[in-house]
């Protein structure tokens, strides 16, 4: 399991290189892990796509 640290640095780096679309990135990796059987792998790319959102907060319109 990553420790939070890890976890936001990863945040960081895909939000940096990947800006609106992240969250995608994010999700889709965690589907591509759980496909192969990978579920610890999945939870924490899902528990990353929690943080960016967290990080980027509210939707405003």
């Amino acid at each position: 399991m990553m420790s939070e640290t890890q976890v936001h640095t990863i945040v960081r780096q895909m939000l940096d290189r990947h800006g609106a679309v992240a969250i995608a990135h994010a999700a889709q990796n965690a589907l591509t892990c759980e496909q192969k059987g990978q579920v610890e792998e999945a939870n924490e790319w899902r528990h990353v796509k929690d943080a960016m959102k967290i990080m980027q907060g509210p939707h405003q319109s």
